[in-house]
């Protein structure tokens, strides 16, 4: 199976205050993972770290087999952002020309691009079940439905490989569950791999393939059994031989 990311021996600090240590994990194509942790557990900043807004102090990230830092074929990764639609919430534009405007790599910055742009722009929002609202403004959706755009303002690119902070902020109860069915379906059909941050375990878990608890700088794999366990008694697990039990609470 193709190898999209590689995390090695990972460490992250700002100033004095380490935040990730000797952290590692790698997935494959295919793998849909959840990063779950407390607040200030460093999950964001391991999301900054995969898109190289910030750069390893120790240890190494690779993207499709090549070193971060010489990894040049970014339009492979795609970035939903928490709260990202709000952020163009009230821009003028709508669920289409939104979509349109992330085929940049294609067209030039702040152009829509022609025929073939549209279509793609269309068959991205016809996979997550938006294409009736394409002409629609962004600005007269729902939370879920603006959510969905984002999502397919990244599909609309290919991606081979897709990042998503907390997506189900400020989306309501039924459209949370509808969202990740709808990222269950494209992992499934796709082979699309994801990695969400998502405090949201208990509605993610039957629909992600692996849990990665981020803890006090490291990082622990959950198999299921272990999952459900620490939601039903907060039990303590270990991180490694060398440091104490911890515990997460979900």
């Amino acid at each position: 199976m193709e190898s999209i990311l590689e995390v090695n021996h990972l460490s992250f600090a700002y100033g004095s205050q380490p935040i990730l240590s000797d952290v590692s994990f790698s997935l494959k194509r295919g793998d849909f993972a959840a990063i779950i942790g407390v607040n200030g557990a460093g999950k964001s900043t391991l999301m900054k770290l995969l898109l190289a807004e910030l750069s390893p102090q120790q240890g190494e990230i690779k993207l499709f087999g090549r070193e971060i830092s010489h990894f040049r074929d970014w339009p492979k990764i795609g970035y939903v952002p928490q709260n990202g639609a709000a952020a163009s919430e009230n821009f003028p534009a709508t669920a289409e020309e939104i979509v349109r405007a992330n085929l940049y790599s294609q067209t030039g910055f702040l152009r829509l691009g022609g025929k073939r742009q549209r279509e793609q722009a269309r068959r991205a929002l016809e996979s997550v079940n938006m294409l009736p609202y394409a002409k629609r403004m962004l600005s007269e959706l729902s939370g879920g439905q603006q959510q969905r755009v984002m999502l397919a303002r990244v599909l609309a690119a290919s991606p081979r490989m897709m990042l998503l902070d907390e997506p189900t902020t400020g989306v309501d109860a039924q459209s949370v569950q509808s969202l990740y069915e709808l990222l269950g379906r494209l992992n499934r059909e796709t082979g699309l791999t994801i990695i969400m941050i998502t405090h949201d375990i208990a509605g993610a878990m039957d629909t992600v393939s692996r849990v990665l608890c981020l803890e006090d700088g490291s990082l622990v794999e959950l198999n299921h059994a272990q999952l459900l366990d620490e939601m039903k008694h907060r039990h303590k697990h270990p991180i490694s031989p060398k440091k104490p039990d911890r515990t997460y609470s979900v």
